[in-house]
């Protein structure tokens, strides 16, 4: 019935993203021709999206242990102790050629399949957040058009799939570079907490126990997506829509709450969520951790399209669905849980000794696979390597000397600069009630009840600091996803992580990508931050345009108390923590008023680091905040916009731009006159060099031979991002 025609075979592969070597593999494999089924199979297990095979050589060694960490990766979310027998649940995953593709249901779907990680493994969600990338939006040119289009639809899907569900969005990063103009990011990270003693794994064991389908009935939405996601973009895939899953964030929450009742029982062996690969990741996945079988019967699964076929049914990523391997005998437990909830529940399969997953439609056998090669076999490609070419161009650069008033005036109303209200406004960040820091400054915090604890969570990564170096830059972006937490007194514990590369059978790409995890590697194990999940996007290019590497860092981290984000009083004193050099590398100022990505990366200090984050968590400490995007005269205007209060700062450099300059390893902190001898103590004890630089009040902001006044300073910061979604900004005139 689903025989390969072999004068077809050569177009299958083709769409199937299979070489003919896979081919030969996969006969090797079965011993025979496998089936179209069979092949569907292959192929998306075989995908970069699942297999991970242009990536997983330079994946191992990542820094993964640590007395608090109690899952890394390998399953579907890591897991880390945050004290009083509780557990964080978190990671982070790509969705980024879909929501270019669709882009409401493309993020929204990315967001559900993300909070389905976090539930799937027994915790329930507490906090969201993303980082989306996209061109430039200002303008009437068509780029510009297109995405002030996209980012509505990214931000509208996000909104639309996480407020729906009820789980807050309290962070995130939005940038904006011309390299992400025929490919956007959408990276979606979700933390959850439970007991320690109440986390579930996937796995699939005990033969004759049942395996349950539960959730929304399948149709063919998102068939082919793991496919769809393993290659580039070309003109012509805006045909691709119906690769794109289709979400319901209120079938998401009775899932949740159906999956949470669920696991408070002892009716299941464990539990897998149908993502990426739909019922084929799940049910291998699920078999290839316990070294099990699965019968299973195609017929049974439920459908909500006419005339579906096994090919279909085993490759589609319609959402909200997971599957269960149960106790026997609780079958029908677990099926009361899942219709009290008015969800479809149905045995479709059992637990074997064979170490096959067979697969049956109305009684005919249609696939017999065996389970550890499709998983352990997958090809893994060390593919070729080389420098890319435009390293050797972009080091030695001249830094323009603009005067420093008109520079300021320039950088403060950068789109990837001012506030993002347009953006945040959109999310319910308060519900749940344990957001605890609504500034939307550096890091987010949320409180857990249940032990006393604060957790602080940032999304962080400097495009262009890895397009200059993109082993310096990886790290750098481990460094500032840490320093974003140390500002508001979390100490830093642990990452997830999304690597967006572009296309690995580019030498230059793979460079790229090595380097970037050999940054990881060092930066994680110098801070003491393991990586305990994450996930690999490649082919983000366009008609052969990659994007800059883009390893996008998530930090976590616990406290005892917290730092909110604005100034707090009139007088108190404000020091510069850190060393400031003239450091131009990717920066801000360069890309403005050179017009170029350039230069040499900033200094990567991990000692520099660690020692700043430690003075970060004295009590002595009022406010923090962070020097990163556009040196420490834009860190002072937003701390100042935020807080509602003047700042009159005066530092010693060595040219008047450095102000603009984005060395690494710094913080403004503010503190009362009376802490301050103690303070200066602290830091000489570190070894952590310091500069006291001014004070807090006032009604303008004044940092060195720059001044506006607050107001108006407010207004720029406040209002301009709205005015440039309206495209009402005048560009002939602009500030």
């Amino acid at each position: 019935m689903y025989e390969i025609n072999k004068s077809e075979l050569d177009e299958l592969l083709k769409r199937h993203k299979l070489t003919k070597e896979d081919y030969e593999h996969i006969v090797t494999i079965l011993g025979r021709e496998p089936n179209l089924v069979e092949l569907g199979i292959f192929s998306a297990m075989w995908s970069e999206h699942c297999s991970y095979k242009s990536s997983k050589c330079y994946l191992k060694g990542f820094p993964t242990k640590a007395p608090w960490v109690i899952q890394g990766p390998g399953e579907n979310a890591g897991v880390i102790d945050i004290g009083g027998n509780m557990a964080a649940v978190f990671k982070m995953e790509s969705h980024n050629h879909p929501s270019f593709i669709e882009p409401y249901q493309g993020a929204a779907t990315g967001v559900g399949g993300i909070l389905r990680d976090i539930f799937t493994m027994g915790a329930r969600p507490v906090a969201n957040l993303n980082a989306i990338r996209f061109a430039h939006i200002k303008g009437n040119d068509d780029t510009a058009k297109l995405h002030r289009h996209l980012l509505s639809g990214v931000v509208a899907g996000i909104a639309g799939y996480g407020n729906c569900i009820g789980v807050p969005t309290i962070g995130g990063e939005t940038s904006f570079e011309e390299c992400y103009r025929g490919n956007i990011l959408v990276n979606a990270f979700a933390l959850g907490i439970c007991s320690q003693d109440e986390i579930f794994y996937a796995k699939a064991e005990g033969i004759g126990n049942p395996v349950i389908y539960v959730g929304s009935k399948t149709g063919r939405d998102g068939l082919g997506g793991a496919v769809m996601s393993s290659d580039s973009f070309k003109e012509g895939d805006e045909d691709q829509r119906p690769t794109v899953q289709v979400g319901d964030p209120f079938t998401e929450k009775l899932l949740m709450e159906a999956c949470l009742e669920l696991f408070k029982t002892d009716y299941i062996v464990g539990i897998q969520d149908m993502g990426a690969a739909g019922l084929t990741s799940s049910s291998f996945e699920m078999a290839g951790k316990s070294g099990s079988g699965l019968k299973m019967y195609l017929d049974k699964v439920p459908m909500r399209e006419e005339g579906m076929n096994p090919y279909e049914l085993m490759l589609s990523e319609s959402q909200e669905r997971m599957l269960i391997c149960a106790k026997k005998g609780y079958e029908d437990k677990i099926i009361e849980i899942f219709k009290k909830y008015d969800l479809d529940a149905e045995v479709i399969g059992e637990v074997t000794n064979t170490g096959k997953v067979e697969l049956f439609w109305y009684g005919e056998k249609v696939a017999d696979i065996p389970v550890a090669p499709i998983t352990e076999e997958a090809p893994e490609l060390c593919r070729p390597v080389k420098e890319p070419e435009y390293l050797k161009t972009i080091k030695d650069i001249e830094i323009p000397e603009v005067e420093v008033q008109k520079a300021f005036e320039k950088l403060m109303a950068e789109s990837e600069v001012v506030d993002k209200a347009w953006i945040y406004e959109q999310y319910d960040s308060m519900v749940q009630t344990n957001t605890v820091d609504t500034k939307r400054a550096d890091g987010s915090v949320i409180r857990v009840k249940e032990n006393g604890k604060y957790i602080g969570m940032s999304a962080d990564c400097n495009a262009r600091f890895c397009y200059i170096d993109p082993k310096l830059g990886a790290a750098a972006a481990v460094m500032e996803a840490g320093r974003n937490i140390a500002v508001k007194k979390i100490t830093p514990l642990a990452i997830t992580d999304c690597l967006n590369y572009g296309n690995p059978e580019n030498p230059e790409i793979m460079w790229q990508f090595k380097e970037g995890c050999e940054g990881i590697k060092e930066a994680c194990s110098a801070l003491n931050t393991p990586v305990v999940s994450g996930n690999v996007s490649l082919y983000n290019e366009n008609e052969g345009e990659g994007i800059y590497p883009t390893p996008e860092i998530a930090m976590v981290g616990v406290g005892d108390s917290f730092r909110s984000s604005e100034l707090k009083d009139e007088g108190n004193i404000i020091y510069l923590l850190g060393e400031t050099k003239s450091e131009f590398g990717g920066s801000l100022y360069l890309k403005v008023f050179a017009g170029k990505v350039a230069g040499a990366h900033p200094e990567v200090d991990f000692v520099k680091e660690l020692k700043l984050w430690r003075v970060l968590q004295s009590d002595l400490i009022e406010s923090a905040k962070d020097i990163s995007t556009g040196g420490l005269a834009i860190a002072a205007y937003k701390w100042a916009c935020v807080s509602n209060k003047g700042l009159e700062i005066n530092v010693n450099v060595d040219k008047d731009i450095d102000i603009f300059s984005e060395s690494l390893s710094r913080a403004f902190v503010e503190i009362q006159p009376q802490n301050a001898e103690n303070f200066e103590k602290l830091c000489d004890t570190i070894g952590l060099k310091y500069e006291k630089v001014g004070t807090v009040g006032g009604d303008k902001i004044r940092i060195n031979n720059v001044e506006i006044n607050l107001n108006k300073a407010k207004d720029i910061y406040f209002n301009t991002f709205p005015k440039i979604m309206r495209n009402e900004i005048d560009f002939a005139d602009e500030i």
